[in-house]
């Protein structure tokens, strides 16, 4: 079973309790929870791809460092961003590449 997320309320809750609400109980309590679906560990890949893509650095670390929670490798996250480098762009898989080589090691 997924761990009870509270980051939303405990970052956000005063400010945006709806949002904060969301955040833990709908993306993490309800989705991050589907694990017949998906396994953690695929839903970490996903995830992280996914923000790399997309520029969210901001998030990547804390989805990093539970990627490799859920069981991905040093050499699976490598090969993952080294792939996905071709088709998000260089800059993104470097500065994904230097945030995954501080977690792992």
């Amino acid at each position: 079973m997924a761990e009870k997320q509270t980051a939303g309320r405990d970052l956000l809750g005063e400010f945006a309790p709806a949002f904060a609400a969301l955040n833990d109980d709908v993306l993490f309590g309800q989705v991050w929870s589907r694990e017949a679906e998906l396994s953690p560990k695929i839903r970490s890949i996903v995830t992280v791809t996914v923000l790399m893509t997309a520029g969210n650095f901001e998030q990547l670390a804390f989805h990093l460092t539970k990627a490799k929670e859920n069981g991905v490798s040093k050499d699976e996250i490598a090969e993952i961003i080294t792939h996905a480098a071709f088709y998000m762009g260089w800059p993104k898989a470097w500065s994904a590449l230097t945030k995954a080589k501080e977690i792992w090691e």
